[in-house]
């Protein structure tokens, strides 16, 4: 399988993490999700392998960790990738 680049995926859980926490919580219907967020949820899953947006979550996380990339609150600024 072929792994997404940290910084992106890194770029993807920050995103979808900021778009969960103003418009609800995590795992809301897909229904009663923006298109980004829903875009940002296929994006994950598809990234990760898996089929939900919460085991994307976690898979990211863990290959985070891994490749130790740190959230975007701990780097400064011009230091995210753009894709």
């Amino acid at each position: 399988m072929l792994m997404p680049h940290p910084a992106v995926l890194r770029r993807l859980v920050d995103e979808y993490q900021a778009l969960s926490q103003t418009a609800g919580a995590v795992g809301e219907e897909p229904a009663t999700r923006s298109t980004r967020e829903q875009d940002l949820a296929y994006t994950l899953c598809v990234s990760t392998g898996t089929r939900d947006v919460m085991d994307a979550l976690e898979t990211a996380r863990r290959w985070l960790t891994a490749a130790a990339v740190p959230p975007a609150e701990q780097t400064g600024p011009g230091t995210h990738v753009l894709v």
